[in-house]
């Protein structure tokens, strides 16, 4: 019988694993201390972008006040200059003398360095509030050198909660400056006037020395008489919730109440005009056609003079030059 042959079989001496062909060389990695330096200069590139972007506004605004008289302020930090205000020659302004008198006066106290007051112009609409303001402000600077002139701003009544950073901007100005709101008032929850209030008086920088508040209104107390009416019957103490509201015109002041002007007063404003521009009509038929363009429109103003007096030189084929 033969021999099975042995399944212990001599193994085969291992061979080594055949070595991968090279493949194109990779392209080394930078050192370490390029890609920090790199990373660094971005980094501080990215910050001094950053840091210009949020100055520019700030610096652009302060350093341009010299070079006009009158701005109008966006409450993303920009004043930005008018170079010629829409206004009316103070001469113009009829029916309004003592309160033209008192704010001319208040005014040219504050440009000289003295103490003045905030003032609040209410009344009846198109009798010449913001005329007066703005003419008041060229008057006071018509014989002032450039140094002593008054920066006149005008910030929008919805705007009036950036007021601080306003303030921030011009406290340490050389110049002195009005800040004018036109239309100012109040509606509904909004307590924006809160910001108003902490500027005007009772805030712990208050009001800088060389910053007074002009604005003008329809109402005396700013806030809608219904808005103090639903304080008064909702609040647990209405006296002390009504307070809270009336108190922001308190911290006006000087108030010039302007009224409706009479038929002779209205009378008065049509003449000047037409005279002032060189508007020729015989005086009885311009009488006539004034009091019939007012009683087309309900009322006597000075807007309502003004509104007639550009119709009537449209119709003549006189320009209104300033």
């Amino acid at each position: 019988m033969s021999k099975k042959p042995s399944k212990t079989a001599p193994r085969a001496a291992s061979k080594p694993a055949p070595r991968k062909s090279p493949g194109p060389a990779a392209k080394p990695p930078a050192p370490a201390s390029e890609r920090e330096t790199s990373e660094r200069i971005a980094r501080a590139l990215e910050s001094i972008a950053s840091h210009l972007s949020a100055a520019s506004p700030k610096s652009s605004a302060a350093d341009s006040l010299g070079h006009a008289d009158a701005f109008v302020w966006h409450p993303d930090g920009r004043l930005a200059p008018v170079p010629r205000v829409s206004r009316v020659d103070i001469g113009l302004l009829k029916g309004i003398d003592r309160m033209r008198d008192i704010l001319i006066e208040n005014t040219e106290r504050f440009a000289d360095g003295l103490p003045a007051n905030n003032a609040l112009l209410w009344g009846a609409r198109g009798m010449g509030k913001s005329s007066l303001v703005k003419a008041a402000h060229a008057s006071i600077n018509a014989n002032r050198k450039p140094a002593d002139r008054l920066k006149l701003i005008e910030i929008h009544r919805e705007d009036i909660e950036s007021l601080p950073a306003l303030m921030d901007l011009v406290r340490s100005s050389p110049f002195h400056f009005i800040v004018f709101c036109d239309d100012l008032s109040f509606d509904g929850n909004d307590a924006s006037y809160k910001s108003l209030k902490a500027v005007l008086e009772g805030g712990i920088e208050g009001r800088p020395e060389n910053v007074i508040l002009y604005a003008t209104s329809n109402r005396r107390h700013l806030l809608a008489r219904e808005m103090i009416e639903n304080e008064r019957s909702t609040a647990i103490n209405p006296g002390e919730a009504v307070e809270e509201k009336v108190s922001l015109s308190d911290r006006f002041g000087l108030w010039l109440g302007f009224h409706r002007c009479s038929q002779d007063e209205y009378l008065a404003m049509v003449r000047g005009y037409c005279g002032h521009y060189g508007i020729k009509l015989a005086d009885e038929e311009l009488e006539r056609e004034a009091l019939e363009w007012s009683t087309t429109r309900g009322s006597r103003s000075g807007r309502v003079a003004w509104q007639f007096t550009q119709e009537l030189a449209g119709r003549l084929g006189v320009k209104l030059k300033a």
